[in-house]
């Protein structure tokens, strides 16, 4: 009988909530057609038209140690690989199946590759699964929600063993915990339907990631899919509830609690653009300060941040993610001991920005100048032990007098003698408290 430890919980967690900010990357066949990740799903592409791009696969450009340099230079302290996506194609040398990347022109083993370079630059290592595998002729195709063949009556009869399916995802898995040291993250990809739990022996299959690689943490889609919570918040989490709640394309209004009022651990998995995989015609990037702002906001609700890179054709990250990625990573240089190690601050947002906290170091992210100068609401002056600009360490000023006298309960700081702020995408103030 299965019995939530909540001690156990808590401690394998701990390198989670303190390292915040993550590198997701979605890669694979569909990076050939570039239309997106979904692209058989979306066009009812049959197989024989999808095959030429695994008889052509071979990304010549493909330089894990120059990703895991870039994520490490933006401030990224983990990184999550798509092992296989919902087409079924392994980026690993599965001895399960012949429609893998050894197979391909390219020949190498990426997820061996991946692991070995992010973990030569310190960062975390995850591997994200696809419990859905269109690729395989045992997984349910016609009158699916999702299967490419889900309209097409030459499939309405074809027979399948799902059993049998589910024991080729779990040998999967099993080989992915087995042949490639230690894994920090297994994200599994996702429930739906009828498709949820126990209709993965899910049970089972946690217990077997568990014994393989002990700490290890799980995202919460066994349970749920990117838009549900799950029994992780309630008092007795399941078996395969998972570690943390997932949304996805969306930042929650407020952070996660369980039936007792207790944080939940959670992560917001964004894009760049409008797309998981590469999507050539899309260039709708989000600018990298709202990025930056959108980071500080899930550590300001208690969350971590999983930003999504497509690799093309040829391995190369996008020069547009590769600029965004590094700006940011200017930002986290002079900001990052704002997000790693903090949460929330259990105070009310203010109008002019977000507060993260530390023990007893509040951060104040201020992205709105003030008239008057900037005030530090929520905290009294008596409580202060320091105020510092964290970009560059300098003492900020209290301000004294008859403008301010009007408001006793509210610390005003000067950080600027200019109308503009010191960093307008998000200037940072250290209030440490006695």
């Amino acid at each position: 009988m299965y019995t939530f430890d909540r001690a156990a919980y808590e401690e394998r967690m701990k390198w989670f909530v303190h390292d915040r900010f993550g590198m997701f990357i979605h890669w694979g066949l569909y990076a050939i057609p570039a239309r997106g990740e979904w692209v058989r799903s979306q066009e009812h592409m049959p197989e024989e038209q999808y095959r030429p791009f695994f008889e052509e696969f071979d990304p010549v450009d493909f330089d894990p140690k120059a990703w895991a340099k870039l994520a490490k230079q933006a401030g990224m302290k983990y990184a999550v690989l798509t092992s296989k996506h919902h087409d079924g194609f392994c980026l690993f040398d599965s001895a399960l199946t012949d429609w893998k990347v050894t197979n391909t022109p390219f020949g190498r083993d990426i997820v061996r590759e991946f692991l070995d370079a992010f973990r030569a630059e310190g960062l975390k290592v995850g591997l994200y699964y696809s419990l859905l595998d269109w690729h395989h002729p045992d997984y349910p195709a016609f009158g699916d929600q999702n299967h490419p063949e889900r309209d097409n009556p030459a499939f309405r009869d074809k027979p399948h063993d799902f059993a049998r399916y589910l024991d080729y995802l779990h040998g999967q898995v099993r080989e992915l915990c087995t042949n490639y040291g230690k894994l920090d993250i297994m994200w599994f990809d996702f429930s739906y339907g009828d498709l949820t739990g126990e209709a993965w022996r899910a049970s089972e299959l946690v217990r077997m990631v568990r014994s393989l690689q002990p700490g290890i943490i799980l995202d919460n889609r066994l349970e749920v899919s990117g838009s549900g919570f799950g029994s992780i918040a309630t008092d007795a989490p399941l078996e395969y509830s998972g570690d943390f709640v997932s949304p996805e394309q969306i930042i929650p209004q407020e952070g996660f609690r369980d039936s007792k009022g207790r944080n939940i651990c959670w992560e917001a998995c964004i894009t760049m653009n409008d797309n998981w995989g590469y999507t050539a015609l899309d260039k709708n990037f989000k600018p990298a300060a709202t990025i930056i702002r959108k980071l500080v906001e899930c550590v300001s609700k208690g969350g971590n941040l999983l930003l999504n890179v497509g690799p093309d054709a040829r391995g190369n990250i996008p020069p547009e993610s590769v600029e965004i990625l590094r700006t940011i990573g200017a930002w986290m240089h002079r900001n990052g001991a704002s997000v790693y190690g903090c949460g929330g601050a259990g105070m009310p947002k203010p109008e002019n920005g977000r507060i993260t906290r530390c023990g007893k170091t509040l951060y104040y992210h201020i992205l709105e100048n003030s008239i008057g100068g900037i005030p530090l609401q929520g905290v009294a002056a008596d409580e202060i032990e320091s105020i510092r600009l964290v970009a560059d360490g300098s003492e900020v000023m209290q301000l004294k007098g008859w403008i301010w006298d009007n408001y006793p309960d509210v610390v005003f700081v000067q950080a600027s003698r200019t109308a503009r702020l010191p960093d307008e995408t998000d200037t940072v103030i250290a209030v440490t408290l006695k």
